[in-house]
């Protein structure tokens, strides 16, 4: 017996309520998708860009890259980097450092140290920090070492910020200088030239760094176990070399000569800061060169009379000493501080003044600053490293920085280079050869973040990817 029609309507009309209902359930939780991702895109927009414009003229407080990292440290010894600077790189002149943001004299959380580090700048609001995709090979070069170069070649390691302050500085007292290359099997007495970024001033005297949240002091007898483990020259162009003032840089320097590790980066005066050093090693002449684009003020770049470090917040002086340097030269290789701390993607800024570089006359640029490791990018047949990570450092709770390289260079005496990377963990004040496993997936992450550029083999050897 069939029912009755009214009841079969009313069954109707339940039916089509709860569709319309899923329906709009459907279209809520869409919308609410929607605009999920629209604010995810924009925060995430907002963190990336590459705003910071240069030092300001009078000290601030500045944030550091180990923010996160779970051990107290003492007040002037903690580990870390101050307020990361990035502007376009061209040879023009510098503006006049525009108005900062007020920040907090506060330790910044993990979380926001970031984007506290880089204050807004309407100037760059629409600059991207993404590389530009390149495809193909810039001016039909292809970066690496040919198998038929003519002559010999010389061998060069790279390795990123070493400091002795901290829960580094601390264990070192304890167990010993050469405790920090013990693991290292003598490898940096087995190249022709080993360069190091040293993010510690070495003086026993000095005033730290006023209104700066983090400074760093170093013992003079460290350097001796950095000489004894091969290291043959050391850049200072970083913003940790004035943490002591004027007097601590020259007391560094002072250190420095003493002990014959010759420096980049930084100096007396503006000449000395921006010169290079030249190495002859198997009949091959070597420039080496530092420059910095991170300072916390404007007044720790080296002037005609005043001690300092090489900036590039204007670049055309460090353009012109890589220039003369390739005119005296065999291989011209440049090291610089750039980039943003913790971010492993290097940006258009850092690519544009990486780039300017090897247009000037470099064969090799190798990047440091952001404490861990970042892409690597080839260039009109030469290799930009944009971050060479940690290397003798405190150790936090972010696991990126826990990890770097060695970045092997093999060039000739017509400056082509090869790049090789030698997995490290970055233990606390020790780097350490990874294991297998490890090692294997450091460097599949590091081909991953070079924008589909480069592979690297399985013994770590760098090779283009030709399109």
């Amino acid at each position: 017996m069939y029912p009755p029609r009214s009841g079969s309507r009313q069954g109707k009309k339940r039916t089509s309520r709860r569709r319309r209902r899923r329906v709009w359930a459907w279209i809520n939780v869409m919308l609410l998708l929607m605009i999920t991702g629209v604010l995810a895109y924009s925060f995430m927009d907002d963190n990336n860009q590459d705003s910071s414009p240069p030092p300001p003229v009078s000290p601030v407080t500045s944030s550091s890259p180990e923010a996160a990292a779970t051990e107290a440290l003492p007040t002037g010894e903690a580990p870390g980097t101050e307020a990361v600077a990035t502007a376009t790189a061209t040879a023009t002149a510098t503006p006049e450092p525009a108005p900062e943001r007020t920040q907090e004299a506060t330790p910044v959380p993990a979380e926001t140290a970031e984007a506290a580090a880089t204050p807004a700048s309407t100037e760059q609001a629409a600059a991207t920090d993404a590389p530009l995709a390149t495809t193909g090979t810039a001016g039909g070069l292809v970066s690496g070492l040919p198998e038929n170069a003519s002559g010999g070649t010389v061998k060069l390691s790279f390795a990123g910020d070493i400091i002795f302050s901290g829960k580094a500085g601390e264990l070192l007292q304890k167990k010993g200088y050469d405790y920090s290359y013990s693991a290292l099997d003598g490898m940096f007495k087995k190249d022709d030239l080993t360069v190091v970024n040293l993010e510690t001033p070495i003086t026993t005297r000095g005033v730290g760094a006023k209104n700066k949240q983090f400074v760093f002091k170093g013992p003079p007898k460290a350097l001796d176990a950095l000489k004894s483990a091969g290291v043959d020259a050391v850049n200072l162009a970083n913003n940790h070399t004035l943490d002591q003032g004027e007097e601590g840089l020259l007391d560094t320097l002072k250190h420095l000569g003493e002990r014959g590790i010759p420096h980049v980066g930084a100096g007396k005066n503006s000449k000395e800061a921006y010169s290079a050093q030249f190495f002859e090693r198997k009949g091959i002449k070597i420039a080496l060169l530092g420059f910095t684009r991170v300072m916390p003020v404007i007044e720790w770049k080296a002037e005609a009379g005043k001690p300092g470090l090489a900036s590039v917040y204007d670049s055309a002086e460090a353009l012109r000493a890589i220039a003369a340097a390739k005119q005296q030269a065999d291989v011209v290789v440049v090291v610089v501080h750039w980039g943003r701390e913790r971010m492993e993607q290097y940006d258009k800024t850092q690519q544009d003044m990486g780039r300017s570089f090897i247009d000037a006359g470099a064969d090799l640029v190798m990047g440091g600053h952001p404490h861990v490791l970042q892409g690597i990018e080839p260039y009109k047949g030469k290799w930009i490293a944009y971050s060479t990570g940690n290397f003798i450092f405190t150790r936090g709770s972010v696991p990126a920085t826990w990890e770097t390289a060695v970045f092997e260079a093999e060039c000739s005496k017509q400056g082509q280079c090869s790049l090789k990377l030698k997995p490290m963990d970055a233990e606390l004040a020790q780097p350490v050869p990874m294991n297998e496993a490890d090692g294997q997936l450091l460097l599949h992450r590091v081909e991953s973040i070079s924008s589909g550029l480069i592979q690297i083999r399985n013994d770590g050897t760098v090779t283009q990817t030709v399109k």
